[in-house]
């Protein structure tokens, strides 16, 4: 998610899960070509396993900046064939791509090509008008053909002009069976289902379907709900961590990271869904918002957070 699943976002997330695969928000070629490939792929080894997300058009541009992100050392690469905002469809990338299937195929087997980890493709259902299962099973076949193995699909078309990315995230109907069909019609490969997935049980019931699930918007915004998911998923018997404890464990980042320069606020942004639903999670949110932003906002200002958070929630608790 551009502008959301930064490093220090991605960092915390860690923190609650071991198992699950994160991946960044969309980089696009020519800010890795012609910018600071440092500053959009450096990362914290903690992350691990990873993906960048891509977005592209040109098959070569594309090969090269695998190249370099394996050396990175990320687990896998990923080609956006689904965001539909202007800006992304001004690079000719994102969901338009979905209406040139060689060209993603002609990507893909030069991303292959040019690096040896994993090259994977997110998608939509269709885009526009084409947004029968015709379509979708052809884009996928001649992609796969390419040596892709790998699909996410947001299981909503995307409309390219006419709704902004917030309304396309809502407004297109969600068709799940049509993943479901996928999976059925495609079994070697490994097909992954993303849109409107709020809850674990809703993964347990789609991974009755399909091989995998991301997790987008809810993830970041309820981002404790990442912290059930080794051991209700994966098998995990490690307790995982509370609240606080996940917290405080960002401790030692957080002081390297503003020692470093970086302000405060562009990491306690990403931890402020961390008490959503709970008694004092508007105390945590309204402590960070109004403090982490000031001069000199260090540690403390987390730490006086959880701990306004904790007392509030006893007082709510006792005269509950």
């Amino acid at each position: 998610m551009m502008d959301w699943t930064d490093r220090h976002c991605r960092y915390f997330l860690r923190l609650l899960s071991r198992h699950t695969r994160l991946y960044t928000e969309m980089v696009n070629t020519g800010a890795i070509l012609r910018g600071d490939a440092g500053r959009h792929l450096r990362f914290d080894p903690s992350e691990h396993a990873l993906a960048l997300q891509l977005g592209g058009s040109e098959p070569q541009a594309l090969a090269q900046s695998a190249a370099i992100a394996m050396e990175y050392g990320y687990d896998e690469i990923n080609l956006n064939c689904g965001c539909p905002s202007d800006r992304v469809q001004e690079g000719r990338f994102g969901a338009c791509l979905m209406a040139e299937p060689q060209r993603v195929a002609a990507a893909v087997a030069a991303m292959r090509a040019a690096c040896k980890v994993p090259v994977t493709v997110k998608c939509r259902i269709g885009i526009d008008d084409s947004e029968d299962y015709v379509f979708l099973r052809a884009f996928i076949e001649t992609v796969a053909a390419a040596g892709c193995e790998v699909f996410v699909v947001h299981a909503r078309k995307a409309w390219l002009s006419g709704l902004s990315p917030k309304e396309n995230r809502e407004i297109p109907p969600l068709r799940y069976e049509q993943v479901y069909q996928l999976k059925q019609e495609f079994p070697q490969l490994s097909i992954a289902i993303n849109g409107g997935i709020r809850t674990l049980e809703d993964c347990e019931r789609h991974l009755q379907h399909v091989d995998g699930v991301m997790l987008g918007r809810e993830a970041y915004e309820n981002p404790y709900l990442l912290a059930q998911v080794d051991q209700r998923l994966f098998g995990e018997t490690q307790t995982p961590p509370t609240r606080a404890e996940a917290a405080l464990r960002l401790r030692p980042y957080v002081e390297q990271e503003l020692a470093g320069g970086t302000p405060l606020g562009q990491i306690t942004r990403h931890i402020l869904g961390l008490y959503k639903g709970q008694p004092g999670g508007r105390a945590f949110r309204r402590h960070l918002s109004e403090n982490a932003h000031r001069k000199q906002a260090g540690w403390a200002v987390i730490e006086d957070a959880l701990e306004l958070t904790e007392r509030r929630a006893e007082c709510l608790t006792v005269s509950g």
